[in-house]
C-alpha cells in the first residue's frame, strides 16, 4: 500500500523579554538552579500575575509577520494539569482567544519549489520548569528558573508531507522569530523547541490517521530523524495488522526510536478555564499599525530584494538572506567593495569556513565587514591577487593586522603589476626551463596547454604568488608563441 504522511508542528519559541510573562524575575540562561523564581512564578498564596507588555508585542509582531488575523480581544486560561517542574499545579495559557489567529508561511524547499503552511494560531502561555535527572542518583532535581519564561507556541495546519518540508518550515520560522528579534533561536539552550505530530493514511484518502506527537524535539537534524522513525513505525504497525494509538512518544537519538511517554490528552483532559487573575488583553488597531512600522524587512523580501538587487542566484540569495547577521554582514561588505557577487563569494566561502571551522556565529567574527571589504578592494584594484588575498584573510583573521593595507604593506604582498619586472622574471623561468619549451612548440592540443599550465605555475612560484595572474598569461604566451 502507498502511504502519505500527514506532518503538523507546534514549535515553542522563548520570546527575548528581560523578565518573565507574569512576574518581574530574570530570565537569564544559565543562572543557578532557582535562582530566578518569585512567589508569583512559584504561585504562592496571595501573589498576583502581571502581564509582560513586551512579551504581547512579540506576539503580534509575529502575527503581523505571518499575515495572520490579531485576537484584538484576547483571553488567558488556566490549563490544569500536574508535573513535577509545574510548581502552581496549572499553566498559564490562552484556548479559545489566542493572541494570534490563522495565518500562513510561504517556505522554499529543497528544488527551489515554494510551498504555502497554513499557520492555525499562535498563543502566549508560561513555561515550566525543568527536570534534571543526570546529577541525581535515583532521583530527580527540579530547577525553576525557566518556570514563567514567556513563550510563543506557534501551531501549524497539518500541510507538511514529508519530514524534508517539516524541516523547512522549522528553519523559516527560525530564521523569522530571530529576524524579528522575538526569540535568539538557541534550540540548544532550549529557546525554540519542537513536537511533531505525524500520522500517515492511505495514498488519496481524505481523512486524516490517527496521530501522535512526538515532544520537544531540540534540532533540525533530530526533527526530521524523529518523523522518519515515527512514519517507518506507524506503517510497520498498520501493515502488521495493528492500530496506532493518539499517544504523546519522546524520540530516542541514541537508539533512533520513538517511544510512548502518555496517552494523547484532549483539551477537556486540561480542564480549561479563564484565569480570574487576569483581565482579558484588548488591543487597539493604533497598537498595531505601530508594531508594524516597527517590523523590519523579512527573510523573504530580503531574498527577493538581493536577487533584484544584486543580481544574486535565488540560492546565493536564499543563504546570505537565512540569518538576519549573515545578511547585514554581507550589505556592509558589499557597500565596501560595490561589487555584490564578489562579496557574496567570500562571505559564503573563505568567511564561512572560517567561522565553521572555529565554531563561532557571525556576530563572532574575528574579521569584520569593514576588513573584509577593504580586503576586496585590493583584488578589485589588482593591488593583490585572488591567492594572495586569502593569505591577507587569514592573517587578518589571526589579527595580525587592522585592515588589508596594513597586512599587505607589513607582508610586503603587493603584486607586481610592471611588466618589464613580469617580463624579467619569465625570461629566467623559460631559461630555466629550454627542454619543456621545445616540447611546447613541438605539441598541441591538450598537450599544449597542460604545458602552457606548467610555465604559469613555474611564474608564479617564482613571483611567490604576487605577479599579476592575467599578465603572467598574456606574456608568456608572447614569449612562448614567437
Amino acid at each position: 500500500m502507498q502511504w502519505e504522511i500527514v506532518i503538523g508542528l507546534e514549535i515553542h519559541a522563548q520570546l527575548t523579554t528581560a523578565s518573565k510573562i507574569f512576574s518581574g524575575s530574570a530570565t537569564t540562561f544559565g543562572a543557578e538552579p532557582n535562582t530566578q523564581a518569585s512567589l508569583v512564578d512559584l504561585g504562592m498564596p496571595g501573589s498576583l500575575p502581571v502581564l509582560n507588555a513586551q512579551a504581547v508585542k512579540n506576539a503580534v509582531k509575529f502575527g503581523l509577520a505571518v499575515n495572520a488575523e490579531i485576537g484584538m480581544t484576547n483571553v488567558f486560561a488556566r490549563k490544569n494539569y500536574f508535573y513535577p517542574d509545574l510548581p502552581k499545579g496549572y499553566q498559564i495559557s490562552q484556548m479559545d482567544h489566542p493572541v494570534v489567529g490563522k495565518g500562513f508561511l510561504d517556505i522554499t524547499l529543497e528544488d527551489g519549489t515554494v510551498k504555502r503552511v497554513g499557520i492555525t494560531r499562535a498563543h502566549l502561555e508560561e513555561d515550566a520548569g525543568k527536570s534534571l535527572h543526570e546529577d541525581f542518583q535515583g532521583m530527580s532535581g527540579i530547577d525553576l528558573n525557566r518556570a514563567g519564561t514567556p513563550l510563543l507556541e506557534i501551531v501549524s495546519e497539518p500541510d507538511m508531507r514529508s519530514a524534508k518540508e517539516a524541516v523547512a518550515y522549522a528553519k523559516t520560522i527560525h530564521s523569522l522569530v530571530r529576524y524579528l528579534g522575538i526569540c535568539d533561536g538557541n534550540m540548544a539552550e532550549g529557546s525554540l523547541r519542537c513536537d511533531c505530530n505525524v500520522s500517515i493514511r492511505p495514498k488519496g484518502q481524505a481523512e486524516f490517521g490517527t496521530r501522535c506527537e512526538i515532544k520537544n524535539v531540540n534540532s533540525f537534524r533530530f526533527i526530521e530523524k524523529a518523523i522518519n522513525t515515527e512514519v517507518q513505525r506507524q506503517m510497520e504497525l498498520i501493515e502488521d495488522g495493528g492500530k496506532v494509538i493518539q499517544e504523546t512518544r519522546l524520540y530516542d537519538p541514541n537508539k533512533d526510536e520513538t517511544r510512548s511517554m502518555r496517552s494523547k490528552e484532549e483539551a477537556n483532559d486540561y480542564r480549561y478555564f479563564p484565569d480570574p487573575d487576569l483581565l482579558p488583553v484588548v488591543i487597539e488597531p493604533a497598537f498595531i499599525e505601530e508594531v508594524r512600522r516597527e517590523l523590519p524587512e523579512l527573510p523573504q523580501d530580503k531574498r527577493e530584494r538581493f536577487q533584484s538587487e544584486f543580481g544574486l542566484s535565488a540560492y546565493d540569495a536564499s543563504v546570505l538572506s537565512a540569518q538576519r547577521e549573515l545578511a547585514d554582514y554581507f550589505e556592509e561588505v558589499q557597500r565596501h567593495c560595490g561589487d555584490a557577487k564578489l562579496a557574496a563569494n567570500w562571505v559564503m566561502g573563505e568567511l564561512s569556513s572560517l567561522l565553521n571551522k572555529s565554531d563561532l556565529d557571525i556576530s563572532e567574527s574575528p574579521v569584520s565587514a569593514a576588513q573584509l571589504g577593504g580586503l576586496i578592494q585590493r583584488i578589485q584594484d589588482n593591488t593583490i591577487s585572488g591567492k594572495i588575498a586569502k593569505v591577507v584573510f587569514e592573517a587578518l583573521a589571526n589579527g595580525e593586522g587592522d585592515s588589508a593595507n596594513t597586512v599587505i604593506e607589513a607582508k610586503g604582498l603587493k603584486q607586481v603589476t610592471d611588466s618589464s619586472a613580469i617580463e624579467t622574471m619569465l625570461d629566467e623561468v623559460l631559461a630555466a626551463n629550454a627542454e619543456q619549451v621545445e616540447q611546447y612548440r613541438a605539441s598541441d592540443g591538450a598537450k599544449r596547454g597542460k604545458m602552457f599550465g606548467f610555465f604559469v605555475g613555474q611564474a608564479m612560484k617564482a613571483s611567490r604568488g604576487k605577479a599579476n595572474p592575467q599578465q603572467v598569461n598574456e606574456l608568456l604566451k608572447k614569449k612562448l608563441d614567437s
